[in-house]
């Protein structure tokens, strides 16, 4: 991840491009691409590397329709052995945050009642991003690039009605740095879940799924011990509301189509591309 928050350009460098892939039938030369990206061939390689780990051709290979069935193919992640191979354990950022805590069922019926939530706005690698949180941890994240900020703020809010909401960036801050890779101050990032019991356990499975793998919904149906609840395990992935921490974006349909995505289907491509991107890449560091 850049090791600056400040200026979240290279994710938009990144949209950018994905726009200009998206509009073609076929790849685009490095040439094309930093030529529709307004740049010399030589800068947008180096950008774009930096910011994936591989150059903009192999990238492209990565946001194709078809990476998602491959990813099913080659990194089908079957939730129940997950933990018990360690396979959740390698090169996975939410190892940061396995200390997390979920708030008891009743608090959750008041809907947020007697709870202050913290909230600021914060640039990204995925673009801005609306992030809150109480004085236990990272509650919610959204990303408003196929959005707008009132739209990400009321469906945030609206979740947990009876809360007061407060804002405070400079409290959210150390965690956010480390959410997004610009620290790793592991034992300053906590997740606090605030959800249903049945949703809490859909993102507990969640939460089992390694950086570069994915997963189906009707895998998680089974891991959670209701296999014929795909499409409830469906509408509780969708209600995710801590975004890339708790991976909604790894899970998929059998077909290996995307399915939906809260924030946007651009959002969930640039997000598995930019996992199976690093993942290669630091599966070829390991080997050397």
């Amino acid at each position: 991840m850049p090791s600056d928050l400040s200026d979240s350009y290279h994710f938009h460098v990144m949209r950018r491009a994905i726009d200009a892939i998206d509009a073609q039938e076929q790849p685009l030369s490095l040439d094309q691409l930093a030529q529709t990206i307004g740049m010399s061939s030589a800068h947008f390689q180096r950008l774009f590397s930096q910011w994936v780990g591989v150059s903009p051709k192999r990238y492209q290979q990565y946001l194709t329709l078809d990476h998602a069935r491959r990813l099913l193919a080659e990194r089908f992640t079957v939730l129940e052995t997950s933990l018990a191979t360690n396979l959740s354990g390698t090169g996975r950022l939410h190892d940061l945050f396995l200390r997390w805590e979920a708030m008891s069922p009743g608090d959750y019926a008041n809907g947020g009642a007697g709870l202050t939530i913290r909230w600021g706005w914060f640039d990204s690698p995925f673009g801005q991003a609306l992030v809150m949180g109480t004085e236990k941890g990272i509650c919610g994240i959204g990303f408003v690039s196929e959005t707008d900020e009132a739209a990400a703020m009321l469906d945030l809010t609206s979740r947990w009605p009876k809360a007061q909401f407060v804002q405070n960036a400079d409290m959210l801050r150390p965690w956010v740095q480390t959410a997004f890779g610009a620290t790793a101050t592991a034992d300053k990032a906590p997740l606090y879940m605030i959800g249903a019991p049945f949703q809490i356990k859909v993102w507990e499975a969640l939460l089992r799924i390694p950086s570069g793998h994915v997963t189906t919904y009707s895998e998680i149906a089974d891991a959670i011990g209701n296999p014929r609840a795909v499409r409830a395990v469906g509408t509780a992935v969708g209600r995710n509301p801590v975004s890339w921490l708790i991976p909604c974006h790894r899970a998929l349909r059998k077909s290996g189509a995307l399915g939906g995505y809260h924030w946007g289907l651009p959002v969930k491509r640039a997000l598995l591309a930019w996992e199976g991107a690093r993942a290669d890449h630091e599966t070829t560091l390991s080997a050397r």
